[in-house]
This record gives C-alpha cells, structure tokens and sequence, in this order.
C-alpha cells in the first residue's frame, strides 16, 4: 500500500492539534487542501480515522490504532533525510508561543531580535501571560512553563534549572534579625506569590514545610521582587528574577544551608514528540542554547 508522507503528516498533526485549519497552517497549506489529503488517506484505508465536529477533531478507534504506526512512519522519513544531508525544509510559518509574563518580558523578549533575524520566514505570536493555556485548544505550537509539570499527554524538554532562594534587602534583616532556621521564618513578614504560603526546605533531619504568613500576597512576582527590595519582608524568589539584585546586593539570600525543595526547571512544553515542525525545534533550541547549563542567570560574570 503506497502512503504519501504530506497525507500522514495531516492526520498526525491534527491529531495532536485536535484543530485540522492548525494542523493546515503548521504545514503550509490550505484548510481544503489538508482535508483533502485526510480524505485520500482514510479513502486508502479504507477506515474514517478522525470524528470531525465543528469545534475539533478526536480520533476514532481506528485512528487511535494507526496514529503511533503513522508517527513511526515519520520520524523514519525524517532519519532518512537527515542521513544524507542537511534537509532542506526551513523553519518556516506562524510560530504561536506562550510564556510567564514577567519570565517572557526579562529573558524571551531581549533574544527576540536575534532569534527573528536568525529565523526570518518565522512569523513568531507571542503571548505571555501567567495563566496556564491549554496547547491544543489555543493551538500554541510551545509553551514555557516553570516547576514541576504534572503528567499529561503532552511532550516537554527541559530548557534551565529555575534554582529558588529566600531573600530579603539588607535593610529588613538589620531590622528584624537574620534566621537561622526554617522555623525561624514563622518570626518574619513572608511575602507570598499567589496561593505559595507552604515553603519547603531540605534539612539534615528530612523534608520540613513552614506555612508562612505575612501583610502582602500577590499574584505577580514583579510586585512581589520590588516589595522585597523596598524590605518589606522576606520571600521566596526565583534567581532568574532576582538574579541582578543579589548580585549588586540590593538583595541577600539567607538559609542557604536549607535548600529550597523540589527542585524545578523551566520547560518547553508542545504536544507532540513526532513531526515537530522546524519552527518549534529552532525556538525551542535557540532558547535551550541561549539560557545555557547553568543558566546565565546564575552565572557571577553575567
């Protein structure tokens, strides 16, 4: 049975996308003409693969059958081509990204220039905003997210380490004095970000959690850094945002001894491990490269 390539790729693309006019745009071509190829496709089959509504599509049982013999068949094509050359296929077509708001506007939006003249036929839709958007029904092609992602469908490369700290200005510690333990914080003005009033420590003894309390929670950490800054209080800040500061000690770190748990990285999340366009790989690579391992947040001579 002959499968031309174009015709799967529709079907796996609106697979993961659940949206054949997304999966249309994502491979250059037209709504009609991607519907078409998935016809052609089913028609050889001889099998519908995809429940079509007017909103989104879902796969059938069939389609749920073929869908990982398909992703196979082009993750070989791909090997294939790359074993003799460089492909020819470039990054191309609307790139729809979305990313923490304050996270995006510090380390996304300065490598913006750079990245759109390395990649000039990428039309790149920004969004960064603190709410978390579901892929496939926004048809965002990659998302940056922080912490430690609950398991889902989705696929996810880690981009950085986002090391966290306690810290405060000098002024507030002269004040009210410097702990010496975790428990010591149940003593001191916590600022808290949104609903994270449970700070987790690492201690010779185990895992310990203070539920901190204090006179401000908000739900942006930039308001949150420059309450910290202006020695309000103490809080749990993540060194890609408060980076500089600890550097030029307008901020310093206490309870150094107690690292802050679990650990969690910055993601690149997107919705399908097979047939990554171009334009995601090069975002997704440009960035890993650029934050770098330790990431130049955390380096002394950034």
């Amino acid at each position: 049975m002959h499968f031309d390539l174009l015709d799967i790729a529709v079907f796996v693309r609106a697979a993961a996308l659940g949206n054949l006019s997304a999966a249309a745009r994502d491979l250059g071509l037209s709504t009609s003409s991607a519907s078409a190829r998935l016809g052609r496709l089913e028609q050889s089959l001889g099998s519908r693969l995809l429940h079509r509504t007017t909103r989104r599509l879902a796969l059938t049982a069939d389609g749920e059958r073929f869908l990982p013999h398909a992703e196979q068949l082009l993750a070989t094509a791909a090997l294939a081509s790359a074993s003799v050359g460089t492909s020819a296929e470039r990054p191309r077509g609307q790139l729809r990204v979305t990313a923490p708001a304050s996270f995006g506007r510090q380390h996304v939006s300065p490598a913006l220039p750079e990245f759109l003249a390395a990649y000039p036929d990428i039309a790149l839709d920004l969004r960064l905003t603190d709410q978390v958007i579901g892929l496939v029904d926004a048809s965002i092609d990659v998302a940056l997210r922080m912490g430690v992602l609950p398991d889902s469908t989705l696929v996810a490369r880690a981009l950085a380490p986002s090391h966290r700290v306690i810290c405060a200005s000098p002024a507030y510690l002269q004040r009210h004095g410097v702990p010496r333990h975790p428990d010591d914080l149940r003593q001191h003005n916590c600022l808290v970000l949104a609903d994270q009033s449970a700070w987790r420590f690492n201690t010779p003894l185990g895992e310990t959690v203070v539920h901190v309390r204090g006179n401000l929670r908000v739900d942006n950490g930039e308001v949150l850094r420059d309450a910290v800054v202006a020695g309000v209080g103490i809080s749990l800040k993540s060194t890609w945002d408060v980076g500089p500061l600890l550097r030029s000690g307008a901020l310093v770190t206490v309870l150094d001894e107690y690292p802050v748990v679990p650990a969690v990285s910055i993601w690149a999340v997107f919705p399908s491990r097979h047939l990554v366009p171009p334009k995601t790989r090069a975002f997704v690579d440009f960035f890993a490269e650029r934050f770098g391992n330790p990431p130049y947040w955390d380096r002394p001579d950034t």
